[in-house]
């Protein structure tokens, strides 16, 4: 059995195309998962940055909280050790000073 000659050359032209294509299908599927490896690792990246930032703001939110309780705390322990310390016997040092001042003024 003998196979027409339009057949081989039919045969044969479509395996040069197919062996044609080949590079650019190659190349192609490569471009493609290059694409999607990149745009998977931005999509990682951002939402990193957004998990990242509402760390931060909870952490600033808490530390300004902090501040400001700390600030209240730290009046009371300045109003508690100023009635307790020896800075009475200072404001009555100078209270006397001030009246001796006065004295010496009307005698003068």
């Amino acid at each position: 059995m003998t196979v027409s000659t339009q057949v081989t050359d039919a045969v044969t032209q479509a395996n040069v195309k197919v062996l044609g294509d080949s590079p650019a299908l190659s190349l192609s599927n490569l471009y493609q998962t290059i694409s999607q490896s990149l745009s998977l690792s931005v999509q990682n990246a951002v939402m990193a940055q957004q998990q990242s930032n509402l760390i931060h703001q909870a952490v600033t939110t808490q530390g300004v909280s902090l501040l400001y309780s700390v600030n209240t705390a730290a009046i009371g322990a300045v109003a508690r050790q100023t009635l307790k310390s020896d800075d009475t016997e200072n404001l009555i040092a100078i209270l006397s000073a001030i009246q001796a001042l006065r004295d010496s003024g009307k005698n003068a």
